[in-house]
């Protein structure tokens, strides 16, 4: 849907390009409208690789797919997206992700997970990075007793415990 398409843009996707297998005027009759800054269609499974491997030369690459078809192309790009409930076996064990539902609109929530994970992981690292390190110059320099360094590092990891826990 254009709403779909519209959200993933906002997530920062800067190009999405319909590759099918369905006739030419199958294809352009789902994309109009839409939004699509390309549509391909008429292909076999190898030309959709070829696809794949065309838009990496600007960046990483997302596929979605749901059958037999589409399986080689998801294994190609750097992140496979299968359509689980619609999808062939084949695409969902090919595939990084597997939307287990029919429901492409819960792809830019995923989305948006995965970049507030990513982001939340660099916080805890930091946290751990810094206590550790504050520790260690407080042991060397005899400022941190063992009693204190293990309060410490323990509140620490704490604290990196809820700040996980906010992707809830």
């Amino acid at each position: 849907t254009a709403k779909l398409l519209a959200e993933l843009r906002a997530l920062g996707i800067e190009r999405i390009v319909l590759a099918t297998g369905d006739r030419q005027e199958v294809a352009r009759f789902v994309a109009n409208g839409l939004g699509f800054d390309q549509v391909r269609s008429d292909l076999t499974p190898d030309q959709k690789i070829l696809v794949v491997l065309s838009e990496r030369k600007n960046g990483p690459v997302m596929m979605i797919g749901d059958g037999v078809n589409d399986a080689p192309a998801l294994a190609t790009a750097n992140i496979g997206v299968a359509m689980g409930a619609a999808g062939s076996a084949v695409a969902v064990e090919t595939a990084d992700i597997a939307l287990m539902g029919d429901d492409l609109l819960k792809l830019p929530e995923a989305i948006s997970l995965a970049k507030r994970t990513v982001n939340n992981m660099r916080q805890n690292i930091t946290i751990a990075m810094i206590t550790v390190t504050l520790l260690l110059v407080g042991v060397l320099f005899g400022g941190v007793t063992m009693a204190i360094g293990m309060l410490v590092h323990e509140a620490s990891v704490l604290i990196v415990i809820i700040n996980a826990m906010r992707l809830l």
